[in-house]
């Protein structure tokens, strides 16, 4: 999509680095020496590069720098963060539990499914020194259609050829549980296995009719397809949609609003919460200063004016729907912040 240079341009502007040096994750090095630490993300096309890059952002903060509050950043003392793209949660998580990452962002579900070996973890083992740092934000389920087909809702994509996303995708699995929630089996759609940038193509191409994405709004993706005029959001509600809420602890009903992608009306839809994952063995003094420089008061409105959910990224909801346990220096940030007690 012609996109790779520019991604790694802003790698380099937001995180401060020209080379990220192989084997470096988790290294603390000495006092003068930079630290780095990775954050997996999704593609480019999603919402996770962005604020995985944003959050690279906010706890970075290279040797040489001003003081924090007087032009300088306000992150963790020669720490240097980088945001890499990845093909999402599946491979995020995995990332983390074999030691490739030193973190990840990831749907709630997927972490949960991981930590136990579950789903689409099954035969990929446990990862149960997975750790949580923070809810970020939630992930809306996005289902794109071709205009003039006449699918209106989940029930009208019978028949049509339909991306589900890719083998080991939480998106796939998000995907083959709402169609079967309102009584859409596999055989009963063309499922096509294709990634974001791969279901743009399609879409644009008429190769297919819809694709599911689930991304935090505003998506690069779905902007880029709803800015033609050729397509159109479907809602998911009604019945089986609340079937389905009541039935998965990991789901909450909510909405796109009108507006996020031009004229796009209201959209009921079902949505999952980001979660940014660690590994237990990251020292915890690292994480506790990570966390706290996320959270840091200046870095607010880099948070606020990066992308429209940053601003959804608050202390506030920080620990709402983990589904896996607290990072020990995460939870002593939060316990002193009097988030939760001792």
């Amino acid at each position: 999509m012609g996109m790779t240079k520019a991604r790694d341009a802003l790698i380099a502007v937001l995180c401060g680095l020209a080379v990220l040096l192989p084997g470096s994750a988790g290294l603390a090095g000495e006092h003068d020496n930079p630290r780095f630490f990775t954050i997996g993300t999704g593609s480019s096309a999603g919402t996770y590069f962005p604020i995985g890059s944003l959050i690279a952002s906010a706890i970075s903060r290279p040797g040489g720098s001003s003081p924090c509050g007087q032009g300088g950043a306000c992150g963790v003392d020669n720490l240097i963060a980088t945001a890499i793209t990845t093909l999402g949660s599946f491979e995020n998580l995995e990332g983390i539990a074999t030691r490739k990452l030193d973190s990840g962002l990831a749907q709630a579900d997927v972490v949960a499914w991981a930590f136990e070996g579950a789903e689409i973890f099954t035969g990929h083992g446990v990862f149960p020194d997975l750790r949580a740092i923070a809810n970020l934000y939630p992930e809306h389920v996005h289902l794109v259609a071709r205009k003039g087909l006449g699918i209106k809702s989940i029930s009208d994509l019978k028949g049509r050829r339909v991306a589900i996303d890719q083998d080991g995708s939480g998106t796939r699995i998000n995907a083959l549980l709402i169609l079967a929630a309102f009584g859409v089996e596999h055989d009963d759609i063309e499922a096509v296995s294709a990634g974001p940038e791969l279901s743009i193509t399609s879409l644009l191409e008429e190769r297919i009719d819809a694709a599911f994405f689930v991304v935090g709004y505003p998506s690069a993706a779905v902007s880029e397809l709803l800015d033609t005029g050729r397509f159109e959001l479907v809602a998911i509600d009604g019945a089986a949609a609340r079937q389905l809420l009541y039935a998965n602890r990991y789901y909450t009903a909510s909405s796109i609003p009108a507006g996020v992608y031009g004229a796009n009306p209201v959209t009921p839809t079902l949505s999952v919460g980001a979660q940014w994952i660690t590994h237990a063995d990251i020292p915890d003094d690292l994480i506790y200063d990570i966390t706290a420089a996320l959270w840091h008061e200046e870095n607010r409105d880099l948070l606020d004016t990066g992308h429209l959910k940053g601003e959804q990224i608050r202390l506030e909801t920080a620990l709402e729907g983990l589904t896996i346990p607290l990072h020990p220096g995460a939870r002593r940030y939060y316990v002193e912040m009097g988030l939760i007690s001792e």
